[in-house]
């Protein structure tokens, strides 16, 4: 049976971190050398865009951890331990910490992507107005900006199609003015719409 196969049925089409049953997909849970049913999970795309810290945590969404952090898979038990991290100054998520057992191997993965260390907190790209960008979004220019290595002048209400957001930084988004590809801070730019 192939693996994903094998993980659905498992999870009876669910996700196994929070129950959703809309937009589910396998989810290896990482470090790992070789994918099997004991290191890859059910995951919905809410859980996924928090888990990958590409979408604001959400504290009510992951109460439901303190209840299938009991699951025996251990894909399962280190996403809830890594994920009660992240809240951990919230009393049901350390009630929780406190009752989880992981043994040495499974907190060594747990730990092995330095999750823990963090304060939980996500570094998103936002505009000037403090909205979500995404990649593709059309922004607009709140000032007018030299363009560095050029005699461009990029004027106030230059409206920007299909950025790109910089991966390393979060303060910097990427656009095209005049045919030239530049980066622009976030803090100068208004998402369109918004």
């Amino acid at each position: 049976m192939k693996l994903e196969a094998a993980v659905r049925a498992r999870s009876e089409n669910k996700c196994e971190l929070c129950g959703a049953t809309d937009g589910i997909s396998l989810y290896e849970v990482p470090p790992q050398d070789r994918s099997n049913e004991e290191n890859s999970i059910m995951i919905c795309s809410k859980c996924l865009a928090q888990v990958e810290k590409k979408e604001e945590p959400d504290p009510g969404h992951w109460k439901i951890l303190s209840e299938t952090m009991w699951s025996e898979v251990p894909g399962v038990q280190v996403m809830a331990w890594r994920m009660l991290n992240r809240f951990r100054n919230e009393s049901w998520a350390s009630d929780s910490l406190d009752m989880l057992y992981l043994d040495d191997e499974k907190l060594a993965w747990a730990k092995a992507t330095g999750d823990h260390d963090n304060d939980g907190s996500v570094d998103l790209h936002k505009d000037a107005n403090g909205n979500l960008l995404q990649t593709g979004d059309t922004i607009i220019l709140t000032k007018s900006l030299d363009v560095k290595g050029t005699s461009m002048n990029a004027k106030m209400g230059t409206v920007v199609k299909n950025i790109r957001l910089v991966p390393e930084n979060t303060e910097q988004i990427e656009g095209k003015i005049e045919g030239q590809v530049i980066v622009i801070l976030t803090k100068y730019v208004r998402k369109q719409g918004s």
